[in-house]
């Protein structure tokens, strides 16, 4: 090389997006979100009326363990999510599509309408539209987690051909992210499982690292007839870097960690919301990515009727 110099980046941790409540909540000014969100095509002739709301962590989970799939029978599927997950066996059973595989899977798009003219003839171009918004959402275009959409109304051009894919799927795109930030949005961050086996003498040095890296313990064990104590804890990814060599020289070597992936949890604070740590990590994404670092506002997205 010559001497060419080198530069090193930040190491890139994935995050995916969701949301906490139902769409309709509180504003940064003491407002409220509408609870139905609306959005026009361009040539003003179609709305779509949609709300949004979270997903269980245990059904993402099912979702991710391959045990509910957009293959299996839908009557069966929908039988499963009304009596294990609270839904109504009617929704369920008029899910159009999961998310984006691999990462997004575990988002639906229902629909909830009653009784629409020409619904299925824009199907294919809504559910495009999800699939491209479940891939990368409008924080940081990260891929969502656990957000379903309900189509609750629609109105559309008698013509066919005022209502093709140019026309619905910006209209969709759009009420997507105004739903995702009228929902409580949150960002989540990726935890390893960590194993740590120690020495008793060694235990205040891995719980120092464990509280400087952001860890918790889950839980603690002796080995019966060994001085040796297993640790097992939760770490974000992002504090893993260099993990290791801290935990070796706050314990003179004794520990030893292994990592590995066990699930996805929320970063702290509200991602929209200036000086809190998911904020922070959403401005790095952005910066990174090469997006604006003005965050997204509802208005953006929102048509006014």
């Amino acid at each position: 090389m010559k001497g060419a110099p080198i530069r090193v980046s930040e190491p890139v941790v994935s995050y995916c997006e969701g949301i906490s409540a139902k769409t309709g909540g509180m504003k940064e000014d003491g407002g409220t979100f509408p609870e139905m969100v609306v959005a026009k095509s361009p040539n003003k002739h179609n709305r779509l009326y949609v709300w949004a709301e979270p997903v269980s962590n245990e059904l993402c989970a099912l979702v991710d363990d391959g045990e509910i799939t957009p293959d299996q029978d839908f009557k069966q599927r929908a039988r499963v999510l009304a009596n294990d997950h609270g839904w109504q066996v009617g929704e369920a059973r008029k899910i159009w599509s999961f998310g984006v595989p691999p990462d997004s899977l575990p988002n639906f798009i229902v629909d909830a309408a009653k009784g629409v003219q020409f619904l299925n003839e824009i199907k294919d171009h809504v559910v495009g539209a999800f699939m491209q918004v479940t891939g990368g959402g409008v924080i940081a275009d990260e891929a969502w987690r656990g957000i379903r959409i309900n189509i609750d109304d629609v109105t559309l051009h008698a013509d066919a051909i005022h209502r093709g894919a140019g026309q619905i799927m910006p209209c969709a795109k759009k009420v997507f992210y105004a739903c995702q930030i009228a929902s409580e949005p949150i960002l989540f961050e990726p935890f390893y499982l960590v194993d740590i086996t120690v020495p008793n003498t060694a235990l205040s040095g891995v719980y120092a690292t464990l509280n400087s890296r952001r860890g918790e313990v889950e839980t603690m064990q002796e080995r019966i007839g060994t001085p040796l104590v297993q640790i097992r804890a939760y770490l974000p990814v992002a504090e893993s870097f260099g993990f290791t060599q801290l935990l070796r020289q706050k314990t003179a070597g004794q520990a030893f960690p292994q990592m590995k992936f066990d699930h996805w949890g929320p970063a702290n604070g509200h991602p929209l919301r200036e000086g809190t740590p998911a904020n922070e990590a959403v401005l790095k994404l952005r910066e990174r990515k090469g997006l604006k670092l003005e965050l997204p506002i509802f208005m953006d997205y929102y048509d006014r009727i």
